[in-house]
Formats: C-alpha cells, sequence, structure tokens
C-alpha cells in the first residue's frame, strides 16, 4: 500500500500570472504562495479483482484506464503505465471547488502514489511538471501552474513562469520570529460560495488573448495581470524585508485587480465582506483562488476582532499553518 499527503494552497501574491495565454506573450509570470497544512489524500493498493476500483465522490470499478470516467486519476493512471489490478481511494481535509488548489494537489497526490506503487522514485519538480501536463496539455483545462507546483514543493515559495513553459522556484526563507508572525496571522473563513475555477479561468484565457483594448494589441486583462505580477515582486520584497503591513495591503490590492478582471454580483459580494473584514481591523484581505467564492484570507493583528465580525455574517474559520515538505509519502510497504 502506499499513501501520499500532498498539501493545498493560498496565494498571496501575482495571482493570475501563471496562466499559459498571459506569461507566453508577456515574457514572464511571477508570483507568491504557500502550501498549507490542509491535504489531499491518495492511497494506492492491490486489487484481486485484476480490474481498476476507484474510490473518490463516486465508485469505479473498470476493467481498464481508457473506461475511466474522472478524467484526473484516467490520465494519471496513464502516465504510471496503466497498471490493472489496483485500487485508488482519495479523500481531503478540504472539497473541492473552494479555491484552494484541490486539483493541483489532487493530480500531483495520485502520480506520486501511483509512481510510488511502480517503485519508480520521481522528484517533486518532476511531478509537478507532468501534473500541468495533464491537466494543461492532455485535458486542455484553461488553468496555471501554481497549483501543481506549491502541491509538490511546499513551502512560501516565489514562482517564475517563463514564456518558453519552464518555471523557476524560490524558497522564501524567513527566520523563525517573523515566519511565526506571518503563520499566526494569516486567518482563513469559508464564504460557503463554491464555483468551478475551470470557468472563470477560460473566461480569463479569453480576455487575455483578445488583444483588443488598446493600441499596443494587449487586452485590458492583460495589462490587469501585468499590475498584478508587480504586486507578487512587492510581496516578495514585504516578506522578506519583514514589513508586513505593506504585505497586508498588497493583499488588497491584488484583490482590488482580481475584481476589476471579474466584475459581478458574486464579487460584489465577496467584496463587501472583505471590506468588513478590513473595518475590522484587517490590515489587508483577498478572495483565494480564482473561483468566484470560497476562502477569503486575511492579514490582521487584531485577530479576536476580526473573528467576531466574520462570525456575525456567517463565516467559519479554517485554522492552518504553512507545510514546509511539499509532497509527502506516508506509507509505502
Amino acid at each position: 500500500m502506499i499513501i501520499t499527503r500532498t498539501p493545498l494552497r493560498i496565494s498571496l501574491g501575482g495571482g493570475g500570472t501563471d496562466l499559459p495565454a498571459y506569461y507566453e506573450s508577456a515574457d514572464h509570470g511571477f508570483l507568491i504562495a504557500a502550501a498549507i497544512t490542509k491535504y489531499v489524500f491518495i492511497a494506492v493498493n492491490r486489487n484481486f479483482d485484476d480490474d481498476i476500483l476507484l474510490k473518490y465522490s463516486e465508485i469505479e470499478r473498470k476493467p481498464d484506464t481508457e473506461d475511466i470516467a474522472h478524467p484526473l486519476l484516467r490520465e494519471c493512471l496513464r502516465a504510471a503505465g496503466s497498471p490493472v489490478g489496483i485500487e485508488v481511494s482519495s479523500m481531503a481535509d478540504i472539497p473541492a471547488g473552494t479555491g484552494l488548489g484541490s486539483s493541483g494537489a489532487f493530480t500531483v497526490g495520485a502520480l506520486h502514489a501511483l509512481l510510488g506503487y511502480r517503485h519508480e522514485q520521481t522528484d517533486r519538480a518532476t511531478l509537478a511538471r507532468m501534473a500541468c501536463e495533464i491537466e494543461i496539455e492532455r485535458l486542455g483545462e484553461p488553468v496555471g501552474k501554481q497549483d501543481q507546483y506549491i502541491a509538490a514543493l511546499g513551502g512560501l515559495t516565489a514562482f517564475t513562469f517563463h514564456a518558453d513553459g519552464s518555471v523557476e522556484s524560490e524558497r522564501l526563507d524567513l527566520d523563525e520570529r517573523l515566519r511565526s508572525n506571518v503563520e499566526d496571522n494569516l486567518l482563513l473563513f469559508y464564504t460557503g460560495l463554491r464555483r468551478s475555477a475551470s470557468a472563470v479561468l477560460a473566461d480569463e484565457d479569453t480576455a487575455i488573448r483578445s488583444g483588443s483594448a488598446d493600441t499596443s494589441g494587449r487586452s485590458g486583462t492583460a495589462d490587469n495581470l501585468d499590475r498584478t505580477r508587480a504586486i507578487g515582486y512587492e510581496t516578495r520584497d514585504a516578506l522578506l524585508g519583514g514589513e508586513l503591513g505593506a504585505f497586508g495591503d498588497l493583499l488588497t490590492r491584488q484583490w482590488r485587480l482580481k475584481y476589476e478582471r471579474q466584475p459581478n454580483p458574486v464579487t460584489d459580494q465577496i467584496d463587501d465582506l472583505i471590506s468588513r473584514g478590513i473595518g475590522a481591523g484587517a490590515a489587508g484581505g483577498k478572495l483565494v483562488g480564482a473561483g468566484g467564492g470560497g476562502f477569503l484570507l486575511f492579514f490582521a493583528d487584531e485577530k479576536d476582532k476580526l473573528r467576531a465580525a466574520m462570525a456575525d455574517v456567517g463565516l467559519e474559520e479554517v485554522r492552518f499553518g504553512i507545510d514546509y515538505e511539499g509532497t509527502t509519502m506516508l506509507v509505502s510497504r
């Protein structure tokens, strides 16, 4: 039996610039993400019935890989040589569709488990690259690359997404006091709203490629993401310099740019919740992920007042820390 544990993530600055439509035309994307101590678990074991048994939100029993309905598991099994006589089960701490990068973590964790079952040693960066190939190239999902890379590598990490498709990572090694301060003052609240990130990102992909907004041939969305990328660099500098007040403000500035890209009744509601949080003493806040719902992330010293304000509007807090290991094999026997 093989069991892998793969972290979900929060994006802290530059989110959206990991989309191929953006970084291929803008030279590069850049963002900061953090893996968190909420996980996707994948278990792989021998199946004595000589077929493929899958257990996720549904149950599939199929004679071979080609008949599998779940697209990510089908492609992960193909990448692992299409084994049969195998059982694959998944569990997660947080439901899918809530903006914490669950599909990327799922794909990385499934690849890690399936390759481990075949006794193949694969480094974390390779797992991330393979997961991106599955989601973006094989399945044609309009997603970026941050989810797969932060799930594989873990930590508080800066990523540069180059126009040729290569990805460069930089672990932000904060001193212990500063790291504890950042972790202690980041708070997540669940809005109760769920929406497919793919639908939102498909719209952004089209908007980036439209190139019809100005004489330069670049769309307004691309210009917005240029400013978002700049916030990614400012976020890195603020964290490394211990300028946590500035860091909080950068969260809000990034949210304003996302709100500008996605004006609709749902983001109006999210914007009101973020304003409530800032009014309750948070230094800044944003929506995590691409979808029009999911989790709000705040940076706040006055945590009790913020928690009370969010409880008043029915938002549940999810406590977390930063995961520094990335995808990990918990059981191998």
